[in-house]
């Protein structure tokens, strides 16, 4: 089970190196924020993301992003 709020606080603060999206198991996606840190557009992109992860509703984001069985 993740934890919305870390998925959040990791966007917002972390999101230009793709630490979100490690966290919610998408390595792929972080390595490609992480590839292209030294732009303005993973900020923007994990501050959105980070944002609308506290947003969501608690069964929402673990629909999409919990553990799959």
């Amino acid at each position: 089970m993740k934890n919305k709020l870390a998925a959040g606080l990791l966007g917002i603060f972390l999101g230009d190196f793709g630490a979100h999206k490690f966290y919610l198991g998408k390595p792929k996606t972080g390595l490609l924020y992480l590839a292209f840190c030294w732009t303005a557009i993973p900020a923007i992109l994990g501050f959105i993301e980070g944002v609308s992860y506290l947003l969501s509703s608690e069964e929402n984001f673990q629909a999409k992003h919990g553990r799959k069985y």
